[in-house]
């Protein structure tokens, strides 16, 4: 049987054109079913201006289920998600919730999405607070797994250690960590440094058997590799995630820049593009899609709003790897196996 992901093809910066693209992409190489969700002709008129009017036709797995709503960047977030019952997202939730789809995948309104998600899907039994985990490239090539990056502006250090838990679940089961190493976002490695918070943290995570912890970890220990997961609390990784966004923009520009200012030669220009590509392509957050809302009762991935279709497509493909791995009755199992172990 495929596996189904509903795609809210109404919440991007750009809908429903890069959320029509990346589903055509991923019913192309994935084998997975998309329900693009939102306002039917307006998919349709898509479908047919890219290459696409009738997928079934085309042997691609892809349907539509109209929603007549839309949940804006520039909406209040509870009002919204309360009154705009028809909106694109909250239809796409329900599909999920119903069994009719294995995940969800926005590039809509954060606020929106996650509040939707906890509201329809409901959290996991086991789990106090879902937290989002966005991936970071490093040094040696393996991803960093920072949770929670927007979901939980305060947290408890119990929180914390669940978010520690469900990261290295994650590791293990999506970036193929054997035994993901754990640490907690300070201000410096030594015990003593940090808030009330790390430092109970860092207290919790030294007795829970289950999680390999290292201790505290800096901001420059998410680049280097030597490190697989970070936790926070949401204000501080949401920092860390737009702070790093803007760095690799920076940083692609001055390149750009400065190559285009020194080639000499063809062979230069040559070498030089194919180096420019590679660091482009280990620094693109398109690579990993989005950011999946651990700790909810069924699978959602939130992706930037400026999201290419590659990215959307790498979504799709990340929602259907967690429902294949059994991402979240491996957590419920993990973090009931510590409860009964602290009972």
């Amino acid at each position: 049987m495929l596996t189904t992901i509903a795609v809210d093809a109404m919440g991007g910066d750009h809908a429903p054109a890069i959320e029509v693209a990346g589903a055509i992409a991923a019913a192309h190489d994935l084998r997975a079913r998309i329900l693009l969700v939102g306002r039917e002709e307006l998919i349709r008129e898509e479908l047919a201006r890219q290459g696409c009017p009738n997928p079934r036709a085309q042997r691609l797995h892809i349907e539509i289920v109209n929603a007549t709503e839309v949940i804006t960047m520039e909406e209040s977030v509870a009002q919204a998600v309360r009154r705009k019952r028809d909106s694109s997202i909250r239809v796409a939730a329900r599909l999920v919730r119903d069994g009719r789809a294995h995940g969800l995948v926005s590039a809509g309104n954060t606020g929106a999405a996650m509040a939707t998600a906890k509201l329809i899907l409901g959290a996991l039994p086991s789990v106090d607070r879902p937290a989002l985990a966005g991936i970071f490239p490093t040094l040696k090539g393996n991803g960093t797994v920072l949770l929670d990056v927007g979901a939980n502006a305060e947290c408890k250090p119990e929180n914390l250690r669940q978010f520690a838990i469900m990261g290295s679940i994650y590791s293990r089961t999506i970036l193929g960590v054997r035994n993901p190493r754990v640490g907690v976002m300070s201000i410096g490695e030594e015990d003593i440094k940090g808030t009330d918070l790390t430092k109970e943290t860092a207290r919790l995570l030294k007795d829970s058997s289950p999680i390999n912890f290292i201790g505290n970890v800096e901001g420059r220990d998410i680049f280097t590799g030597d490190v697989d997961v970070i936790v926070a609390d949401g204000f501080t990784g949401n920092v860390i995630l737009k702070t790093s966004e803007g760095l690799v923009e920076a940083i692609m520009g001055l390149l750009k820049t400065e190559l285009g200012q020194t080639i000499q030669t063809q062979v230069g220009a040559i070498l030089s593009r194919t180096a420019f590509r590679s660091v482009k392509k280990r620094l693109d957050y398109s690579e990993f899609g989005g950011a999946p809302l651990l700790g909810t009762k069924q699978l959602c991935v939130i992706c930037h709003g400026g999201s290419t279709p590659k990215a959307i497509r790498n979504a799709i493909r990340i929602a259907k790897e967690f429902y294949n791995g059994k991402l979240n009755e491996r957590i419920e199992r993990e973090l009931g196996e510590v409860a009964a172990l602290e009972s």
